[in-house]
């Protein structure tokens, strides 16, 4: 069962040098890497050596990762490139990756930078583990590892330190799951498994849809499910969150002006449109910069190829 190896090429709008201190200084690629929690350069007692490095990364419940490399510089004055190859390897017993190698190249594009990576690795656990890498492992590494490109480039482009792009992806993703799941239990809770409990007292309240009242309560149900499925999809698109918005309101209205007596109850139907209302405000306004896989090739060029990359 052998794997490909992980390939990651972004194009970031910066100079050399900037990308070069970004990803060569242990403090600040640290920063913006999913993958390492801590990166230590060991002392060396020759310029020329080899630089060896410590690694940590933490995987929770209190373990971490930890292991060892060693990295080497290599560029060709008046080329536009730049190359950093590495070597790593962890003796922990649990870690997945007994070793690995790989690099990063820097070339110049115009006047962007194209920044790739490619490396593997070996595995433990035999065929199990060979199997845990493949279907779950390998392609959360690869994951991380675009994310993590493009949360660089926004650091680069837009000056947002990667701490607060974290914390704008936290409030995002945990907006959008919060969002699916409240329209999700409005569609499938009240409305298709127990409409009594109140949905249908209220549409036959509203005397709009007479002898109806039932299949439009449930055909809403199915809508509100549907466009839980829909955030979750389309999270990155802010007009999703302006037409929930409208929707909510839409919802609300009629509740406020033909049953105002339900809204003395401690739950009624205001208590939950303005927390959803919140929440997609949230959505909306953490949509922006936030780090995305998908800009990033993941799949060599043949050009590529060509030029041994």
């Amino acid at each position: 069962m052998k794997n490909k190896p992980i390939y990651v090429e972004l194009e970031i709008g910066c100079t050399m040098d900037e990308l070069w201190e970004h990803t060569q200084d242990p403090r600040l690629h640290e920063q913006w890497d999913l993958r390492f929690s801590e990166i230590q350069y060991l002392p060396r007692k020759n310029e020329s050596d080899m630089q060896s490095f410590h690694y940590e990364t933490r995987i929770g419940f209190g373990l971490k990762i930890a292991g060892t490399g060693e990295s080497s510089i290599s560029s060709a004055p008046g080329s536009g490139t730049r190359m950093s190859t590495l070597a790593f390897a962890s003796e922990q017993r649990f870690s997945l990756i007994r070793k690995g190698g790989g690099y990063w190249k820097y070339k110049e594009s115009g006047d962007r930078l194209t920044f790739m990576t490619l490396f593997d690795y070996q595995i433990r656990f035999g065929f199990a583990g060979q199997f845990l890498d493949r279907y779950l492992f390998r392609p959360l590494f690869g994951y991380a590892t675009a994310w993590s490109f493009d949360r660089l480039r926004i650091w680069l482009e837009e000056r947002i330190p990667p701490s607060v792009i974290a914390e704008r992806a936290l409030i995002h993703y945990l907006s959008v799951i919060l969002i699916m799941l409240l329209w999700l239990y409005e569609g499938l809770v009240p409305k298709l498994l127990f409409p009594e409990a109140g949905e249908l007292y209220l549409m036959r309240k509203l005397s709009w849809f007479e002898g109806s009242e039932l299949r439009l309560i449930q055909l809403i149900g199915i809508l509100e499910m549907g466009l839980g499925g829909i955030t979750v999809v389309w999270h990155r698109k802010k007009g999703i969150y302006i037409v929930q918005a409208m929707l909510l309101f839409l919802l609300t209205a009629p509740i406020v002006l033909f049953a105002p007596e339900l809204l003395a109850a401690p739950f009624n139907p205001i208590t939950l449109a303005l927390p959803m209302f919140g929440l997609c405000l949230a959505a909306y306004w953490s949509s922006r910069y936030l780090p995305q896989a998908g800009r990033c090739k993941r799949k060599r060029s043949p050009s590529r190829r060509k030029e041994g990359i």
